[in-house]
């Protein structure tokens, strides 16, 4: 029995792509549109269809040396040429560099009648004429819809379509073929062009809560993977940008080095070293509680150490920032002016949340930055639900971490929603979250803050009074007395009165000391009086001692004297005799 194996992946030839150079679609579309092949664009009224095959054509030609063919059947080249010179983009110079042909073909509905047979001989000499002009390798014909308007018979229809395909093919042209959105179902007017195309796309623009909001959508492309999702995009002016949604896989590099906040006490908190790079912090507490301040400071820190910041304000201007931040000892301006800081304020209302996302991407890869703000993510809510506003944050983070970005949210802490959505929505996502909240003790309103969590990194676990002066932020320690937590006036009357304390202790200690000297130094007078008075006695004894060993030995010296002279007597008696 012989085994057959199994061809290892990469064996197989893979589809060629020719790339748009439109941000982000050639990532969705995983390189781009299928060379050599037509792709269908469709959507309604205003989508971007005209807008987005025409940057194809000539990003082609300024970014890739692919000279393109844009047959118009609606607008003329002039009008062309001045809709998109808004966008940067010169029209009339790649027509006169051969780079860009401009066809525009006038058709009158009443000249397209069902008489006989109905063919596309004509177009397809004209625009064939028009490739090999230019040598052209990217095709548009904008719209389809002009040359079948007067057909009816689906027959010749789809005959007629897969022959004009089967020409773009032929000629080895990369074709964008856009075409209105059909009723129903149907992604087309006549509902056959997506059957014959190779790739469709489907554009959209809806307005939901009164914010508009286009969205892109791969339909289907043969032959090769691509994004299912829907994508927002924007069009502003550098083109149309758009956004991906971030992958689902959890496979990005992190690392070990740290950044500071900016307040060294905070940094003790954190192991003494600050916040990981790239990781996600979340600033959250009520109205008042110095949120805006811990951001500017972190964003300070990060343009002082010689790094990029990007600042997105939702509620405040720049000027305003800058004006508040003085107060505390930070000079916001001279980052400004170094171009290490750059400001982007506006009302979460100018656009949906995705136009957010597209814009907050758009400027991080334009300014290049080591840190990001968003002061405060809970103005989004204005329009967006929880969810989208949570599915937007996921995307931005996700991104930020590829980027290895560090960013710092604020947030609103209120007992409504909002609170739901920065406690239960956004610091499930984040990194680190730090809880600016209000003690009222005394009939005062003080600051406490503190690490909710940290993931990654040994850090405290207690209050610290968050204090803001003039001289800048500072974390103090809180005073824990027998009635709790004590800040403010109260911690430091407590000092105060620990103090006092301390001083009647020590006067006490002292009052007692001073008594046992007295008394030592009265027993020691009193050993001293008892001493002299035995060594009195003492030499008192030793002189009757010494008398009477003296008088023992006088008499025991007569004694002898008087034993010596009988002695002598007794002798003289003896000679006289």
């Amino acid at each position: 029995m012989s085994i057959v194996k199994k061809e290892e992946k990469g064996n197989f030839p893979t589809l060629p792509k020719s790339q748009t150079g439109i941000t982000g679609l050639d990532e969705i579309t995983g390189g781009g549109l299928p060379k050599g092949r037509p792709t269908l664009i469709c959507g309604e009224a205003g989508c971007g269809k005209t807008l987005m095959s025409l940057e194809f054509i000539i990003r082609g030609a300024t970014e890739f040396g692919e000279p393109g063919v844009f047959m118009a059947f609606e607008e003329k080249a002039e009008e062309l040429a001045m809709n998109v010179a808004s966008l940067g983009f010169d029209l009339i110079k790649l027509q006169t560099d051969n780079m860009v042909k401009i066809d525009h073909v006038h058709i009158d509905r009443s000249e397209i009648e069902e008489t006989g047979e109905y063919d596309l001989e004509g177009l397809f000499i004209r625009l064939g004429y028009s490739i090999d002009a230019i040598g052209a390798k990217r095709v548009v014909l904008d719209t389809l819809e002009n040359l079948f308007s007067g057909l009816t018979d689906q027959t010749i229809l789809r005959a007629e379509l897969r022959r004009l395909f089967g020409f773009l093919k032929g000629k080895g042209v990369t074709a964008i073929i856009t075409g209105e959105k059909g009723e129903g179902p149907s992604l087309t007017r006549q509902g056959l062009e997506e059957y014959v195309s190779d790739c469709v796309i489907l554009l959209d623009h809806r307005v939901i809560n009164q914010i508009s909001t286009r969205r892109l959508r791969v339909i289907k492309y043969r032959g090769s993977q691509h994004g299912t999702n829907e994508y927002p995009f924007l069009i502003d002016e550098d083109g149309i940008s758009v956004l991906p949604v971030t992958s689902l896989k959890l496979g990005k590099d992190v690392s070990s080095q740290r950044v500071s906040s900016g307040i060294p006490a905070l940094d003790n908190m954190l192991g003494g070293r600050g916040f990981f790079k790239g990781s996600s912090v979340l600033v959250s507490g009520t109205a008042g509680t110095g949120k805006t301040s811990i951001a500017a400071y972190f964003a300070n820190e990060t343009c002082n150490s010689g790094k990029r910041c990007l600042y997105f304000a939702f509620e405040e201007s720049p000027k305003q920032i800058i004006r508040n931040m003085k107060s505390i000892n930070v000079d916001m301006q001279k980052h400004i002016d170094n171009n290490l800081l750059q400001f982007y304020a506006s009302r979460p209302t100018l656009y949906g949340l995705e136009m957010h996302l597209v814009a907050i991407y758009k400027l991080i890869k334009k300014f290049k930055p080591a840190a990001v703000v968003l002061d405060p993510i809970t103005n989004l809510i204005t329009v967006g639900s929880v969810s989208e506003v949570k599915s937007m944050l996921i995307r931005l983070i996700d991104f930020l971490q590829e980027e290895q970005i560090t960013v710092m949210f604020t947030a609103l802490t209120l007992n409504t929603i909002i609170s739901d959505q920065t406690d239960e929505g956004v610091s499930s996502l984040v990194d680190a979250w730090l809880l600016v909240r209000d003690i009222e003790y005394n009939g005062e309103r003080n600051r406490g803050m503190y690490i909710m969590k940290s993931r990654g990194m040994k850090h405290s676990n207690q209050v610290r009074e968050f204090v803001i002066t003039d001289n800048g932020l500072d974390l103090v320690d809180v005073y824990l007395g027998p009635d709790g937590v004590l800040t403010g006036s109260a911690r430091e009357a407590e000092k105060l009165k620990e103090k006092t304390g301390l001083a009647l202790r020590d006067f006490a200690v002292s009052r007692k000391d001073k008594e046992i000297m007295r008394k030592r130094m009265m027993l020691e007078s009193k050993i001293t009086n008892l001493k002299a008075e035995y060594e009195s006695i003492e030499d008192e004894l030793n002189k009757i001692y010494l008398e009477e060993e003296l008088k023992q030995q006088i008499i025991e010296k007569n004694r002898e004297e008087i034993t010596r002279m009988r002695r002598g007597t007794t002798g003289a008696d003896k000679n006289k005799s």
